[in-house]
């Protein structure tokens, strides 16, 4: 999915509840100040945001999401692949020749 889907899905979620244009919303807009959500009006668009794609957003992340545009970095963060560890392989030391002391 890309960024542009997700902001544009988010941005109609907000337009539906809000019952505004979707044009009129833009990616810089603050949920509270710009938009008037309050806090219960926010919880019930981050709901869902997480019915929307399928993702748990938990407690602790939620001040950072006050903007539409950082609501749609985070799920955009959220939904991409995890990227695979880096290979833990030991490292080879060079053989040793122990030869016995006689």
């Amino acid at each position: 999915m890309t960024d542009r889907t997700i902001v544009s899905k988010i941005i109609q979620a907000l337009a539906d509840y809000l019952k505004r244009d979707a044009a009129s919303i833009k990616d810089i807009h603050h949920l509270r100040d710009d938009l008037g959500l309050d806090s219960m009006a926010v919880i019930e668009l981050l709901y869902k945001i997480e019915e929307t794609f399928n993702i748990q957003i938990p407690d602790q992340d939620l001040p950072g999401l006050s903007t539409v545009g950082s609501v749609a970095a985070y799920v955009q963060q959220r939904l991409a692949p995890a990227k695979p560890a880096p290979s833990r392989t030991p490292k080879k030391s060079a053989p040793t020749s122990k030869k016995k002391k006689r």
